[in-house]
């Protein structure tokens, strides 16, 4: 019987069965050739946030704004929105409101973050336009106010975006809006406040005993307390002092000022600059 034929041997395995075929040959498995081991993992860097990115991101917020501190009012208007972007959306916009006063730049960019997560939605894009109105970017808010009309089908827009034609230097586009159609969707404060805006577009035109009759049909001795009297009576006082009835402007800037508590107007200055 012949003899059995021994394994081949490999010189280089000291005399071993070869069975490393495919392997690297000069170290551990998977080691580089030429030494110097393995590299340490180094994690990705994060790309930059695009533009739109930073908008939904949004500015911060602190963890003490809630969204129940949104009006109930309000929080019903986002009904349509699901509840845990309902509640971003809502703290959004108790920031856009605390802020706008102060600080409306920032509080633009809340409205906007809202806006990026409800584009839909009617009261966060009147927030935006409401914002971008402070910020005096007309144009944009014009655009805005549309939307949000355009959503809910409510004419109260109508004097706010009667003043942003007129800032926008549109003063016939802003009268335009004075008609029995848009006045019939308003209630008494919208109606008053359209009235301001377009008396003021007239008084852009030179139209100064036409603004003064025009404020002259709202209720210039109202008892009231809302903000809107004492800007119906400023209104008034300066058409009157546009139409060279200087004696009753101080009149009317004097009533103005008995309303105005809260300092809204500079009717005192303007007391003082026709010598009353």
């Amino acid at each position: 019987m012949a003899e059995a034929r021994k394994p081949r041997q490999n010189a280089r395995s000291g005399g071993k069965p070869s069975g490393n075929r495919g392997r690297p040959q000069g170290g551990g498995r998977g080691k580089p050739q030429g030494g110097g081991g393995r590299r340490p993992y180094r994690r990705p860097e994060p790309e930059p946030r695009t533009a739109e990115q930073k908008i939904y991101d949004g500015p911060p917020i602190p963890d003490g704004v809630l969204a129940k501190d949104l009006d109930r009012f309000a929080r019903q208007q986002l009904q349509n929105i699901p509840e845990k972007l309902a509640d971003k959306v809502a703290r959004h916009l108790v920031m856009a409101g605390s802020l706008l006063a102060e600080d409306p730049e920032l509080a633009h960019k809340h409205a906007l973050a809202a806006r990026a997560r409800a584009l839909r939605n009617a009261l966060v894009r009147e927030a935006v336009g409401e914002t971008a109105y402070a910020c005096g970017n007309w144009a944009e808010a014009l655009a805005e106010f549309r939307a949000a009309k355009r959503i809910s089908g409510n004419a109260m827009y109508a004097p706010m975006m009667a003043d942003c034609e007129r800032a926008l230097g549109r003063p016939d586009k802003a009268i335009a809006y004075d008609n029995a159609e848009v006045r019939a969707k308003l209630d008494e404060a919208g109606q008053i406040e359209l009235s301001i805006v377009v008396a003021g577009a007239r008084r852009d035109r030179g139209q100064f005993e036409e603004a003064v009759r025009l404020l002259e049909t709202e209720p210039l001795h109202s008892k009231s307390r809302a903000p809107w009297v004492a800007r119906l009576r400023y209104a008034y006082a300066d058409s009157l002092a546009a139409a060279g009835r200087t004696e009753e402007a101080v009149e009317w800037f004097h009533r103005t000022v008995a309303v105005d508590g809260e300092g809204a107007t500079d009717a005192a200055e303007r007391i003082a600059s026709l010598g009353g």
